[in-house]
């Protein structure tokens, strides 16, 4: 049975390949326009993901070969040096850095995958390959969309992650989630396609993922995709599928987005 460190990895290299190809075929005025993160045209969302990518391949290896994690200023001058690059180089450089990346995690063997731990200096403690991979993964997915969107607004995330996502996302609703910006609380079932999940949203003093309500305070039905996207804060107006539906007399579509503003 394929393991989700496993999984994880297969997505990272599916979803790599993909946005590899993409980018390959980018013209110069393409890496300047604007993406979908805030402020950022996709030059620099691709340096995110390469600088990304060479810090990652430094956590990795600090745990392989035993020397940890690596400087406290390995992060800031890693992204100093990519935010001085050209945006041609920013994409190029992406393309590198991302495959050596993915190829090391390839490269791992079954012990590795189920025994090796990565200190993050962040963390609480050393995670495993299974959290690591997971965590790249969800970037990498991320900020692919945000590029994608900038040459296509109906763009989606990248199927063969959505799952891994969508599963990954209660724990991110009390990071990313803004409880005070609804005025009272609610209590949503939702209903997901590609993969089929019912469960329920409460939003109160904390935002959590439960059981489906009892006696909910509306129906949301949306792709997975779209729910990973609206708790990230890639949730507006105009990337929204006509397939999305809110059904409540509490709360709309654009309350909910202002609990959800993104990071």
């Amino acid at each position: 049975m394929t393991s989700k460190a496993e999984r994880a990895i297969s997505a990272l290299r599916t979803g790599y390949d993909s946005l590899a190809e993409l980018v390959g075929g980018l013209q110069p005025d393409d890496l300047v326009r604007p993406s979908g993160a805030s402020e950022w045209k996709l030059a620099d969302v691709l340096s995110h993901l390469g600088s990304g990518a060479e810090i990652n391949l430094a956590l990795l290896e600090g745990a392989l070969d035993g020397t940890g994690t690596p400087a406290a200023d390995f992060n800031t001058s890693t992204w100093d040096r990519w935010n001085a690059l050209s945006p041609a180089d920013q994409a190029s450089n992406f393309l590198t850095a991302n495959q050596k990346l993915v190829q090391r995690y390839e490269g791992l063997n079954d012990d590795q995958l189920a025994n090796l731990r990565i200190d993050y200096g962040f963390l609480p403690e050393p995670v495993d390959v299974e959290t690591a991979a997971a965590m790249r993964l969800s970037e990498f997915t991320l900020h692919s969309w945000d590029v994608r969107v900038g040459l296509d607004p109906d763009a989606t995330l990248a199927p063969e992650a959505t799952e891994l996502l969508l599963d990954g996302i209660g724990r991110l609703l009390g990071w990313v989630g803004k409880a005070d910006q609804l005025d009272g609380t609610a209590a949503l079932t939702v209903n997901t396609t590609a993969p089929d999940r019912t469960f329920g949203l409460t939003i109160a003093d904390t935002i959590e993922l439960t059981d489906t309500p009892a006696t909910p305070d509306g129906e949301l039905n949306a792709p997975a995709e779209y729910i990973v996207r609206l708790v990230t804060g890639r949730n507006a107006a105009q990337y929204t599928p006509p397939s999305v539906t809110l059904t409540s007399d509490k709360l709309t579509l654009d309350q909910l987005r202002q609990v959800f503003p993104g990071f």
